[in-house]
Parts: structure tokens; sequence; C-alpha cells
């Protein structure tokens, strides 16, 4: 399961764009802690440490403690509005959970045993349809990943969501389907040799079939 974040906050009391600039010139990020059957909470956070965290990998898969003065909040990252150009944290949203609610969460999948896979050992490349997967789970469980096994697989197998082992109680989001999260696909130049082979073959078989066709003619010719 996820290690749990901890981020200290500091309560926002003006709101508004032009408090948000302030906010966001002082070195802090403005944001807000919304659900729960509970008012809004508008906060500001340190920019380097938000920066921080959501470069680590499930940033909003996380669960994180919001520390604000005496007060905790356990909440989930919902939004994150990054600057055009610098690419920096502009705005936040936290959702309040309980920590035995059930959630929707995105987990990102990771890829285990490549080198046990003959499609991949082959040349092939691995094809990867879904980077992360919903989830349906309590906030106090939520998977850290997702591994895919690649043990066995060839070129043109895929690898579905009932391949993977969730822990108990947790469940996909899509339930009418096994949907496809990964394939083995060929590569670029056994393709290209296959369409050659095949344009090969194509090319001797019209070759044989206009020597038959002129065999035929000259036996017509001699029979006149």
């Amino acid at each position: 399961m996820s290690d749990e974040v901890i981020l200290n906050a500091e309560v926002r009391e003006r709101v508004g764009k032009g408090a948000a600039r302030a906010t966001r010139r002082e070195g802090k990020v403005p944001a807000v802690i919304y659900g729960g059957k509970q008012a809004p909470l508008s906060i500001s956070l340190e920019e380097k440490e938000i920066t921080r965290q959501i470069h680590k990998p499930g940033f909003f898969s996380h669960l994180i403690t919001v520390k604000v003065g005496k007060d905790k909040h356990t909440v989930l990252a919902r939004d994150l509005q990054l600057h055009p150009l610098k690419d920096s944290p502009t705005h936040l949203d936290f959702l309040r959970v309980a920590k035995d609610a059930k959630i929707e969460v995105a987990v990102p999948v990771v890829f285990i045993n490549e080198e046990k896979s003959p499609g991949l050992t082959r040349g092939g490349m691995l094809n990867i349809v879904r980077h992360e997967v919903e989830l349906l789970c309590t906030a106090n469980a939520i998977p850290e990943e997702l591994e895919g096994d690649l043990t066995g697989l060839d070129i043109g197998d895929s690898l579905h969501i009932s391949a993977f082992a969730l822990p108990e109680g947790v469940t996909p989001t899509i339930t009418d389907r096994d949907f496809t999260v990964a394939t083995i696909a060929a590569p670029s130049a056994v393709k290209a040799e296959a369409a050659e082979a095949a344009e090969a073959a194509e090319a001797e078989a019209e070759d044989a079939e206009d020597e038959v066709e002129g065999d035929e003619d000259g036996e017509d010719e001699s029979e006149e």
C-alpha cells in the first residue's frame, strides 16, 4: 500500500485571483480542501515542497495528510494546475476522505520479467495500452502500483486486467469486460520483412502463372 504523505499548510484568509497571485509571489501555492460534508478550506502550501511531491510517482493515488495548525485533514489530490510556461504548480484541489470510505483512484502500472517474455527477447515491443488503471478501493488500502507479469508472453499476446493480482477488496471500475492493459507487438523490422516476403511470394506466383499461360498459348498455336 502507498505510504502516507504529510504536508504542512496555512489558512488563506483572502481568496480570489488577486489574493492567489499574492500567495504565489510569496513562494507558496494556493489550494483548497473540499468534500466530506464540510465547508471548503482555502490554504497555501510551500511551492518547493509541492513541486517535489508532484514529481513523485503516484502523487494522485497517495493518501495525504494536510496539517493546518492543530487540525489534520486526510485528503487525496484531485486537480493540479500548472503555469503554462514555467510548468510550476499554481493551484491544487484536495478531496477530504474518510480512511474507510470507498473511492475511485488511478493506480500506475509497472511491468516485470521482461527478460522472460519470448516476444520481447525476439525483438517485439511492449505496447502499453493503459499506464494507469482506475480502481475502486478504500482510502486506506490504495495499492502503490499494479504489477504486470510478462513471463511467457509472445508476439501478439495481450495482458488483461484478469492477469493482475489485486489486493482483497480492490476492484477495477470497469467490470463489464476483461480489458487489455498491454500487448506484445511485432517490431517494425519484423513486419517489414514479413511484408517483403509476402510480396516476393506473390510475385513468384504471378510469374509462375504467366509461364503456365505462355505454355498453353504455345500449345494452342502448334495445334492450329
